[in-house]
């Protein structure tokens, strides 16, 4: 996603959409584009291979993401000492605090970048409608960015940054205004930029979108060390980091389109309002359906801090980070398997899609399983590795226990709404995370009070159990149903 640009080193360049946000639907001239609705005909269409290369491009869709994804996180780990040393504590604190205001900015795009991911999932073999699709979705962001960079302009120098960040040091207040225009610059340009890794994914070609994010990192890497070794300053140490990656995505957009069939290049002249608006309402949908899944799993550290303080919701976000190891595989499974699930749905084949549905339950059942009893078995000598010493009595093992059941029913759960969102199957969805929402924060409160904060993790199983692995099901079935009989 848009959001990673403020962060050094670029740290999540290759994190894929989450597992259960929702996306739209096929071509502009169909009935799906004019009603926006998701109907799915049996029709042949690019993108991902079909046939026996299919679950070969899958299986190295998703070694390929893990590398990147690899590369992505210890790039950060490698120049975080050095930056730390270089930028001294208030310099490095404050790039820190505006690095966590672009993340609250994740929604920019407006799920346009995921709902494009759908839409060429579901195109026929047309070059030149897919370039309709992709003009729309960059010209759209491109006004996007912007009017973000205009309203940076406007805003940057009448908000007092250097009181709202606290910033004590006369030098690193005299650079402030400077790194807050570089890191939201930085994050506004990327938008319209990191479409090209939607685009890649789509039309099947995984290896290398994995293979340009991990330059993205290599690179940010490369640009940080060399300018502190050079002491070129603090501001160029920080923009190369936060630039590298608007920068690789350029690169790999201008290459990209220039080696490809000039029919299927985007341009002005594509940019059709028709196609605007359908993609626009389609990524507003999932835009609202990504926002509220977001507050239902996000809501558990103001929950634990209201009902046991501050102190418990701090172990406790400690033991969540720990447990989020399991969503980055997740999410990059997903992000590898949805345009293929649509790509097959496109051409009728349901069985397959189901087929393919199970294995990827069977395997996140195992893999996710696993790794949860292994952090069930060693999570607290692992928190206290890594952050020293953990309250025992308040991360007591039922909490472990509880949370590795939560990993793995989400998980388990996750092929099921990659089906439905190939084709934009929302209502479904909508209906189950509305009702989790609900029934989940009056259980969490209930059992937070009633068992301590091992009631937390039981409540989100049961609520779950009872809403969205309904939803999950139906919205599968409806899906299948909808693409044709296998």
């Amino acid at each position: 996603m848009t959001r990673a640009v403020g962060r050094p080193a670029a740290e999540a360049v290759a994190a894929g959409p989450p597992a259960s946000a929702p996306p739209p639907a096929p071509a502009p001239t169909s009935a799906a584009a004019r009603t926006g609705t998701a109907v799915v005909t049996p029709v042949a269409t690019s993108g991902p291979p079909s046939g026996p290369g299919r679950d070969r491009a899958v299986t190295v869709g998703i070694a390929t993401a893990m590398v990147a994804k690899g590369i992505g996180l210890a790039a950060p780990l490698v120049i975080t000492p050095a930056c730390f040393r270089y930028l001294g504590d208030q310099r490095y604190g404050l790039w820190m605090a505006i690095t966590a205001l672009t993340g609250m900015a994740w929604f920019a795009d407006l799920g346009l970048g995921n709902g494009l991911l759908t839409r060429l999932g579901q195109l026929a073999d047309d070059p030149r409608q897919q370039a309709r699709e992709i003009s729309g979705a960059f010209a759209t962001l491109g006004v996007v960015a912007v009017l973000l960079l205009a309203a940076l302009a406007v805003v940057t120098p009448v908000v007092p940054w250097v009181d709202l960040f606290a910033v004590r040091d006369p030098a690193v207040a005299a650079q402030t205004t400077t790194m807050v225009l570089i890191c939201f610059g930085a994050f506004a340009v990327n938008i319209p930029l990191s479409v090209i890794q939607r685009i890649q994914y789509a039309r099947g070609q995984m290896v290398q979108s994995n293979a340009w994010q991990s330059a993205g990192a290599l690179a940010a890497l490369a640009v940080v060390l060399v300018a502190i070794a050079a002491d070129w300053g603090p501001l160029v140490v920080v923009g190369g980091a936060v630039l590298a990656v608007p920068v690789t995505n350029l690169l790999n957009t201008v290459t990209y389109f220039w080696s490809a069939d000039p029919a299927g290049r985007p341009g002005p002249r594509l940019v059709h309002r028709a196609t605007v608006v359908g993609l626009l309402r389609l990524g507003l949908q999932f835009f609202a359906l990504t926002t509220m899944s977001s507050i239902a799993l996000n809501v558990d550290n103001p929950l634990v801090a209201n009902v046991l303080g501050l102190t418990v919701a701090a172990h406790y976000a400690v033991v969540g980070k720990l447990f989020g190891v399991l969503w980055i595989f997740v999410g990059l499974v997903g992000m590898t398997v949805w345009p293929v699930n649509g790509a097959a749905l496109a051409r009728g084949e349901v069985a397959w899609v189901r087929r393919n549905t199970r294995r990827m339950m069977v395997l996140y059942g195992v893999i996710v399983g696993a790794v949860g009893l292994l952090l069930v078995g060693y999570g607290h000598r692992l928190i206290e590795l890594w952050v020293g010493q953990v309250d025992r009595s308040t991360i007591r093992l039922p909490v472990l226990v509880g949370l590795a059941g939560w990993s793995l029913l989400v998980a388990v759960t996750s092929p099921l709404i990659l089906v439905q969102n190939s084709i934009g199957l929302l209502r479904p969805q909508f209906v189950g995370w509305a009702s989790f929402l609900v029934l989940a924060t009056g259980l969490k409160v209930w059992g937070l009070r009633q068992f301590g904060l091992a009631g937390l993790p039981a409540a989100a199983c049961a609520a779950y159990l009872l809403t969205m692995v309904p939803a999950a099901l139906v919205g599968y079935r409806r899906a299948l149903t909808r693409c044709g009989p296998s």
